[in-house]
């Protein structure tokens, strides 16, 4: 019995000294690039950029000759088909000649072999305008990976923000609780001391209960938090993240005009902009192109044969001009479609440079502003600190009321949730600021 004892008390102890797995340490920078990289929507706009590509490379083969190969049998006695196909196989005779072979002839089989090749020589540059068009595609693809990749990293830094303030609102429950005890323990003493009543007492058993309840909701936020963020950078929902609350990038706010610069440079949106402007002007080019006259070369090798092993051989070429003299009015009606897409293009383009300019610039202005609060919090909270602890040593010597007390920790809860809400702020202006940077 002793040692069955002694051998579950071994056992035990060997499975609770088993190391608990480390957390994974995640930073700001980490969570965006894990978005950028992992979620379902980076995922789909990745791919649909590799699909703009592949259109590409199919415009590209306009270019390029096409060669077909065909196999084919008929069997048959319609006149010209046999007039045609004995010819072809080379055994037309005179006797084919005659008025009642020709006209009621006996059936006959044909075995086809052929290559066939076709090259477009010039078209008036409509081959040239959709490679042109697929190529700006893709561009605007690729602009669209981008915004969504901005988008993304937006919304993994206020994912990342928002677990840091019901984090640190969990915390400030915790420390709240902690200090009403303090207070309510201090208040038992009084009032068996006969210095207060049991309304003092009774109201900083209430003020506890009410920070035990800012705890628990603080703690079930958290859990919400991390799920969302585990969902918006591709993680799965049960891992758990240790987040570093170290500081992100800082951005230097003092040259505006630099910053406009930079954002008409890389901002997804004006190259979107300036791809669909080139996709007008394209298309334009491809409406010309249908009053140029187009060119193209041909050319067949085949075989043919009653039996497929007694084919003979022929070939063919040739080229083809086909000159536009008139379609109803259509091909003008287009080109002056086409001029008009153009202009609106261009508009938009303007459009969307402004609308970038106004958005780096309220950026900035968010930005600073966030960073003006988040210095006042911190020194709110270090004085509000202070007055607790001034208030409490107050009321412990019988010089504050209990509700001086019970004001001067609702003022410490309000200060510390405004300091980690602005500090939080700072991070999602700050990314807020990269996206209209188009970094």
């Amino acid at each position: 019995m002793t040692s069955r004892v002694l051998a579950s008390t071994i056992l035990l102890l060997a499975v609770v000294a088993q190391p608990i797995p480390a957390q994974t340490r995640l930073t700001l920078a980490d969570a965006v690039s894990r978005a950028r990289a992992q979620s379902p929507e980076a995922r789909a706009s990745m791919a649909a950029e590799r699909e703009a590509a592949e259109r590409v490379t199919q415009a590209r083969a306009g270019y390029w000759p096409r060669v077909d190969f065909a196999e084919s049998w008929q069997r048959g006695n319609q006149p010209v088909f046999v007039f045609s196909s004995l010819l072809s196989q080379r055994q037309f005779t005179a006797e084919n000649f005659q008025i009642d072979r020709l006209n009621n002839p006996d059936p006959v089989n044909n075995w086809k072999s052929a290559f066939l090749v076709q090259q477009l020589v010039f078209d008036g540059g409509g081959t040239r305008a959709g490679v042109r068009s697929a190529a700006l595609g893709k561009d605007v693809a690729s602009a669209a990976r981008q915004q969504v990749g901005n988008s993304l990293a937006v919304a993994a830094t206020e994912a990342f923000g928002h677990v840091l303030r019901v984090a640190s609102q969990k915390r400030a429950a915790a420390a709240a609780v902690e200090a009403a005890q303090r207070d309510l323990e201090v208040a038992r003493n009084r009032r068996a001391a006969g210095l207060v009543t049991d309304a003092d007492v009774l109201a900083l058993n209430v003020h506890l209960a009410t920070m035990r309840a800012q705890q628990i909701t603080a703690d079930a936020e958290e859990r919400v938090a991390r799920t969302r963020l585990n969902d918006v950078i591709g993680a799965t929902l049960d891992e758990h993240f240790e987040l570093d609350e170290r500081p992100g990038l800082v951005i230097d706010t003092t040259d505006a005009t630099a910053l406009e610069r930079e954002a008409l440079a890389t901002r997804p949106e004006i190259a979107m902009a300036r791809a669909k402007e080139g996709l007008a002007d394209a298309s334009h080019m491809a409406a010309r192109s249908t009053f140029l006259p187009q060119l193209a070369a041909l050319g067949g090798y085949e075989w043919n044969g009653g039996q497929i092993d007694t084919q003979v051989s022929s070939w063919l070429v040739g080229a083809e001009v086909r000159v536009n003299l008139f379609h109803g009015f259509a091909d003008k009606a287009r080109v002056a479609e086409a001029a008009h897409a153009r202009a609106r293009a261009a508009a938009e383009r303007e459009g969307a440079e402004n609308a970038v300019r106004l958005d780096v610039r309220a950026a900035v202005a968010r930005l600073d502003a966030a960073r003006a609060r988040d210095e006042v919090g911190r020194a709110t909270v270090a004085q509000a600190a202070e007055s607790q602890r001034i208030i409490h040593d107050r009321y412990e010597a019988g010089m504050a009321s209990v509700s001086d007390l019970l004001r001067a920790a609702e003022t410490v809860f309000a200060a510390e949730s405004q300091a980690t809400a602005a500090r939080v702020d700072v991070l999602i202006q700050t990314a807020q600021l990269e996206r209209a940077l188009g970094r």
